[in-house]
């Protein structure tokens, strides 16, 4: 998801030293990533490692070209050129910064005759400091090698979440060791002694503790999307899953600690911030589908639900336009600059397209409903038929115009990132379709202006990974979402048969997925791609949902070894903790001005601190029986 921050309001030097005092103490030795003594001639980035290039020819010019492992059919990019000084006879050197996150190809070139030298494939560490000699062979000077030295150790980042994941651990182990003892009935009555009863009843009865899944119904607004604090016989695992997928949006949206499985892919294929998303509309369909279910059920009237669908979903669409809108980041907000794609604005899409489509087709279903034994393997598909034929048409929709339409100036069918992609033949095909589409429908100014493609893939265009030819695949996700709420509905309490439809579903998405990739990140018919929401993206993340849903219902509401905490409570407000973390994402205790802005632990300890005061909130508000609804 695009970020959104832009306003500074980090807070004063003295926060940002407090700060910096408690990453030193909480994770010691690793709040300054490479000290004074080790600091190389220029301030290295996250990510970077020092690479110092020697030419020991003395009788050749060559140049140093380098490609990720991670960018497809790139073109090599130059990274230096070094010349001989022939008058003093002595090798030259050349000292640059290099990426870190992933292996890189560096081939020398000679100047002269645009022949390769010599080239290795090699993983740098961040921080590190490294030598490429470049030399002849054994004193032969048609055999030249190309060799790397390493000068000075790189830092292993990888240990500041290590210490986060103690940390963590440390804590949940305490508040469930507190939660086990307010089981006992002696400190139970000590406890109900000194505190007040009526306090220590709702504090031993909370949420932390098994809940009940019957709870009373406020109100007559469908859950949707933002679930109501309470509904019919509601299941705590739907909400956790929607909050896990919530918390760890916020954490990746704060920056992940500047780790790159944190932050989106470039293109084709899955880091941990490409998950999360798809999982939320996934859960928005399954929410669609059991509280318009019972809401027909209580006798609602489809034309009052649809007044609720057509007025959430502007909604939604209005306050991802007006209040977490990116482009702030280019200055005052107006239509010249106003995107008009994004997170809120596609799950009113989503949403409005889904819900139209159940209140269309379904019918209320009693609470003992099941149908007769020659259709009861598919009684929660065969109902719906018109419901599948119009997702089948959406989805051929899509396939069509992808691979059908015809973009000026680059191939039909194209998938690619363009820029260096390719070869650099299209650099300007961003998307293909999609992109052409945006630019089309909604002009250049009014979408995403800093996609993750242009990092690795150095593109120069526009594209919006919210677009609107990718909400055609968003309303698939949800509408598989809306499948696994009808499980719900018709396997009723038969908790083997819930799980274990949820395990075909998964192996089946899982085979289709198979069969579009190929099991490859680019090499098939459609690799999964989060920017263009590809047909294999959904399916995948519909594989990896179904799974992670079913281990989340065993846990929660089958067996409950688990109350869903801490993801229960963000995921009962989950519309307040992700406009609230947009809006104030550059306020303090969110945010605050670092001592080192190029250390993983003082950008972890700030992303983490930041998402646990999200999660504070939410608990506090849970309490207070205070939910933010629309």
């Amino acid at each position: 998801m695009a970020g959104s921050g832009c306003r500074d309001r980090s807070g004063s030097s003295l926060w940002g030293a407090l700060a910096a005092l408690a990453v030193s103490l909480l994770l010691p030795g690793l709040a300054q990533p490479h000290d004074i003594a080790r600091r190389p001639p220029w301030d290295l980035k996250i990510d970077q490692a020092l690479l110092q290039i020697h030419n020991e020819l003395l009788n050749e010019n060559f140049t140093v070209f380098w490609l990720s492992d991670y960018c497809y059919q790139c073109a090599y990019q130059e990274l230096v050129s070094l010349s001989i000084n022939r008058a003093l006879e002595e090798s030259s050197i050349a000292a640059v910064a290099v990426d870190t996150q992933h292996a890189i190809t560096l081939v020398v070139n000679s100047t002269a005759e645009s022949k390769e030298l010599c080239g290795i494939h090699y993983h740098f560490g961040e921080f590190g400091n490294y030598s490429l000699l470049v030399r002849s062979f054994h004193n032969n000077t048609q055999k030249i090698s190309c060799t790397i030295v390493i000068n000075q150790d790189p830092v292993n980042s990888y240990i500041p979440i290590f210490f986060a994941f103690l940390i963590y651990l440390g804590i949940f182990s305490i508040l469930t060791l507190g939660q086990f003892c307010m089981n006992i009935e002696p400190i139970r009555n000590w406890l109900y002694k000194k505190m007040n009863p009526r306090e220590t009843d709702r504090l031993i009865n909370s949420e932390l503790g098994s809940p009940s899944r019957t709870d009373s119904i406020n109100g007559d607004l469908p859950a949707g999307i933002w679930n109501t604090p309470s509904s019919l016989q509601r299941l705590r695992s739907l909400d956790t899953f929607r909050g896990l997928a919530l918390i760890i949006m916020v954490f990746v949206n704060y920056g992940g600690g500047k780790y790159w499985f944190f932050k989106h892919q470039s293109w084709n294929g899955l880091t941990v911030a490409d998950l999360v998303f798809p999982w939320f509309v996934f859960i928005m369909g399954t929410s669609i589908s059991l509280s318009l279910s019972s809401l027909l059920r209580r006798g609602c009237s489809k034309w009052l639900l649809l007044g609720k669908v057509l007025w959430r979903s502007l909604l939604l669409f209005l306050i991802g336009v007006i209040i977490v809108n990116p482009n702030y980041c280019t200055g005052p907000l107006s239509w010249d600059n106003l995107r008009i794609p994004g997170v809120l604005q596609r799950l009113g899409c989503t949403y409005l397209v889904v819900a139209l489509l159940e209140l269309l087709f379904a019918e209320p279903l009693p609470e003992n409903s099941t149908l007769e034994a020659p259709y009861s393997a598919v009684q929660d598909i065969l109902p719906y038929w018109p419901q599948w034929i119009f997702i089948m048409a959406l989805e051929a929709l899509w396939l069509c115009l992808t691979f059908l339409l015809n973009v000026p100036a680059c191939p039909r069918g194209y998938l690619g990132a363009g820029g260096i992609g390719d070869l650099g033949k299209y650099p300007n095909c961003t998307g293909g379709a999609a992109a052409y589409i945006d630019h089309f429908l909604l002009g250049e100014k009014h979408i995403y202006q800093h996609p993750s493609s242009n990092v690795l893939y150095l593109t120069t265009t526009a594209f919006d990974p919210e677009g609107i030819l990718g909400t055609i695949n968003s309303v698939v996700m949800a509408f598989l979402g809306v499948q696994a709420g009808k499980i719900f509905l018709f396997y009723k309490d038969q908790h083997r048969q819930i799980m274990f439809r949820f395990c075909i579903w998964s192996v089946v998405t899982g085979v289709i997925s198979i069969v579009l990739t190929k099991c490859t990140k680019d090499q098939g018919f459609i690799p999964v791609n989060k920017n263009l929401w590809s047909i294999s993206y959904v399916t995948t993340l519909s594989c990896f949902a179904f799974m992670l849903l079913l281990l989340i219902y065993y846990l929660v509401d089958v067996k409950r070894m688990w109350s869903g905490a801490p993801f229960f409570y963000p995921g009962m407000n989950s519309i307040l903790v992700y406009v609230g973390h947009e809006i104030f994402e550059n306020y303090f205790p969110f945010k605050w001005k670092m001592q080192n802005t190029q250390s993983h632990s003082e950008h972890l300890t700030q992303n983490l601190i930041a998402t646990s005061v999200w999660v504070i909130i939410s608990y506090i508000l849970y309490r207070k029986r205070i939910f933010w609804k629309i």
